[in-house]
C-alpha cells in the first residue's frame, strides 16, 4: 500500500511590495517554508529595499488568525532600521499578516493583493493537523448516492462533432451529453492522430461568468500524447463568438447564488452531476487506455476535479491548484471564507452549502492527489486547501506557494512550485509510472 506524503515545496525567500515613490518593502520570514509548529515563534525581518528612498515610518499592521480573528496589531517605524513582526499560534492554522503604508502614500505595492496598497504575508503553523469546522451531515453520501441514481436515468445521447485541431498529428471534436433537468454538459476533447489508446486528462474550468474554451486546452495535452477531454462548467456551448457569452441572462453570471437555499436544485449540483457525465463518456471511448484519468484543474476547476474523485473510482489521480470549494462555513468560525461565498448570514444557505463543500467530499478520495494552495490567496484561502487536503484518504502531495495570492493574480514565480511538481507528476502518469509523490 502506498504511504502517504507531505510535501512542503520551498518558494520564494522575500516578499517585497513596492510603493509609487519607487520604495519597496522586504520581508524575509523566518523559516524559508512559511511552515511553523504550534506554539513557535512566526516571524519576518522588514525593511525597505537597499537603495530605496522615501517615507520610512508610519506602516501599520495586523495579524490574523486564519484570515479571521485579529489576534495582533502594531506599527513599523523603518526610519530607525529593519525591524521584526513576530506572533504564534496556539493550535494548527494559518498566520496572516496585513502591513499598511503610511498615510499619503498611494498605490503601495500591490504584488500580493491587487490593491488597496496592502502588503500581505503568510504562514501555516502545523498544517497537516487543521480539521474541519463543521461534519459532514449524515445523510451526506446517500443524497449522493440518489443524485447519480438519478442521472443514470437519464441516456447520454452523446453528440461528437469533429472539427480541425489546428495542429498536426492531432484530432479534435466538440462534445455535447445530456444531463439531469433537460441540461446539457459541453466539451472539446483531442487526442493523438494515430493508432492506439492513450492515458487520459480531464480538465475543468475556474469560476467565471460562462466563457469560450480555448482549443489549445486539449491540443497541446493531446500533441504530448494524452486523450485530453475539456469540460465546460456551464449549461452553454463551449465554442460560441464572445458576444453569445455577453448576452447571455444575469443570472447565469451570477450562477453561485442560484438555489443557494435548496440542495435538490443547487447551481453546483448540476456541475457536479455534469462532470460525473463527462467522467463516464471519457471512459467509455475507445481511445481511452482503460487505466489512467486524471482530474485537473485551477480554483473551481480544482473544486470539480477533488469532488469528482470521491464520486467516481474512474478517476486515476488528481492535480490542482488553489482549489475552490473548501469550508463553506468557515465564516461562522473564525475563519477566512473563499469561493463561491456562501452566505454565511443565512443559516438556510448554510445547510445547503455543506452538501457541496469539498471539504466533505475529500475523505471519499483514494487516489493519488495533489494539492497546491496559496499562503495569501484570498479567493480559495489556504485554511480551507488543509482543511481538505488533509481529510483525503490516499496517497497525497502538497506543495505551499508561501508568496502567493489566487492563481491570475500571482507571478509565474510565485506560481512555480505548483508548475513544477505538477509536471513532474503528468510527465510521469504520461509515461505509465507511478505519480513522484515527494518526501
Amino acid at each position: 500500500m502506498l504511504r502517504s506524503f507531505t510535501r512542503f515545496a520551498v518558494a520564494a525567500l522575500l516578499a517585497t511590495a513596492t510603493t509609487a515613490h519607487g520604495q519597496q518593502l522586504v520581508a524575509t520570514p523566518y523559516d524559508k517554508t512559511g511552515i511553523y509548529t504550534v506554539g513557535s515563534t512566526v516571524g519576518w525581518h522588514v525593511s525597505v529595499a537597499e537603495g530605496q528612498h522615501g517615507v520610512l515610518g508610519g506602516y501599520t499592521y495586523v495579524v490574523k488568525e486564519n484570515g479571521g480573528r485579529t489576534i495582533k496589531s502594531g506599527s513599523l517605524d523603518l526610519a530607525k532600521g529593519p525591524a521584526t513582526l513576530e506572533t504564534s499560534l496556539a493550535a494548527p492554522g494559518m498566520v496572516r499578516v496585513e502591513i499598511r503604508p503610511p498615510m499619503g502614500v498611494k498605490n503601495f505595492g500591490d504584488v500580493h493583493t491587487g490593491g488597496d496598497g496592502v502588503v500581505v504575508l503568510g504562514a501555516a503553523v502545523a498544517p497537516t493537523k487543521i480539521q474541519p469546522v463543521v461534519a459532514r451531515p449524515a445523510d451526506f453520501d446517500a443524497f449522493w448516492a440518489s443524485k447519480i441514481a438519478l442521472l443514470d436515468k437519464v441516456p447520454a445521447n452523446a453528440v461528437i462533432t469533429p472539427k480541425e485541431s489546428g495542429v498536426a498529428n492531432v484530432e479534435y471534436a466538440t462534445v455535447r451529453l445530456d444531463n439531469i433537468a433537460g441540461a446539457h454538459v459541453y466539451g472539446q476533447m483531442a487526442w493523438p492522430k494515430r493508432d492506439g489508446k492513450f492515458p487520459a486528462i480531464m480538465i475543468f474550468q475556474w469560476a467565471s461568468s460562462p466563457y469560450p474554451l480555448q482549443r489549445q486546452w486539449v491540443t497541446d495535452r493531446a500533441a504530448e500524447g494524452w486523450l485530453a477531454i475539456n469540460i465546460e462548467p456551464h449549461d452553454v456551448p463551449s465554442d460560441m463568438p464572445q458576444a453569445f457569452y455577453d448576452a447571455l441572462p444575469q443570472m447565469i453570471k451570477q450562477y453561485q447564488r442560484v438555489n443557494e437555499t435548496d440542495r435538490e436544485h443547487n447551481y453546483f449540483l448540476q456541475m457536479y452531476l455534469g462532470d460525473y457525465r463527462a467522467v463516464e463518456f471519457a471512459t467509455g471511448l475507445s481511445q481511452w487506455d482503460g487505466r489512467t484519468l486524471v482530474a485537473n484543474g485551477i480554483s473551481m476547476g480544482g473544486q470539480q476535479s477533488l469532488v469528482m474523485a470521491a464520486l467516481s473510482p474512474k478517476i486515476s489521480a488528481v492535480i490542482v491548484n488553489v482549489p475552490a470549494g473548501s469550508d463553506a462555513n468557515a465564516a461562522l468560525h473564525g475563519r477566512m471564507a473563499g469561493y463561491p461565498n456562501w452566505d454565511s448570514t443565512n443559516p438556510v444557505v448554510m445547510e445547503t452549502a455543506r452538501y457541496f463543500d469539498v471539504v466533505n467530499f475529500a475523505s471519499r478520495i483514494k487516489v493519488p492527489s495533489l494539492l497546491a494552495m496559496g499562503f495569501i490567496d484570498e479567493v480559495t484561502p489556504a485554511i480551507g486547501i488543509w482543511t481538505t487536503f488533509n481529510q483525503i484518504a490516499g496517497p497525497k502531495e502538497a506543495v505551499p506557494m508561501i508568496d502567493s495570492p489566487h492563481n491570475h493574480q500571482a507571478t509565474a514565480a510565485q506560481l512555480m512550485p505548483y508548475s513544477l511538481r505538477s509536471e513532474a507528476w503528468l510527465t510521469a502518469i504520461l509515461h505509465g509510472t507511478p505519480p513522484p509523490i515527494a518526501k
